[in-house]
């Protein structure tokens, strides 16, 4: 094991694990099997005026950066998130460093993205995605998480 313990290394790492996970499954089945995702069918939120429908997310104009799937994009992030969580473990000093403050600076980016995509869907496009909203969920846990870690732990002296 380590520079940390079990539950902050299972804590650190699951969300990113479920982030990864439901980015993955609009990549493979959105972008690549060209079908919608499993439970993306049209159906009222609990939101006035927002409906839950994949597909209007997934096609809008806002879905891509520089024709980039914004999906892909999330994928690269929690893949970032889960290498810079185990360098951090398992490297010493410098480098170890480095990792957690490069963590704590890509989860700031995350945070940072979030309410504009949350905008963009409630009220621009009005409509939502489970999978994006995991997706959300997932960064924002993240933050919260790793910024706990930090307040407790104070690895970055």
């Amino acid at each position: 094991m380590g520079r940390l313990t079990t539950k902050w290394l299972t804590l650190l790492l699951t969300f990113s694990v479920v982030g990864l996970f439901a980015s993955a499954v609009v990549v493979y089945t959105y972008y690549y099997l060209r079908t919608l995702p499993p439970f993306c069918t049209s159906f009222k939120s609990p939101f006035p005026g927002v409906t839950a429908d994949c597909e209007v997310v997934l096609s809008s104009r806002y879905s891509d950066v520089g024709g980039v799937p914004l999906d892909v994009l999330a994928a690269v992030w929690f893949v970032i998130n889960i290498v810079l969580v185990i360098v951090y473990d398992l490297a010493g000093g410098s480098l170890a460093l480095l990792a957690i403050r490069f963590l704590y600076f890509w989860r700031f980016i995350g945070i940072v993205v979030v309410p504009y995509l949350i905008y963009v869907e409630f009220f621009i496009l009005h409509a939502i995605c489970i999978y994006c909203t995991v997706m959300h969920i997932m960064i924002i846990v993240d933050f919260v998480a790793l910024t706990l870690y930090l307040a407790l732990n104070k690895p970055l002296r």
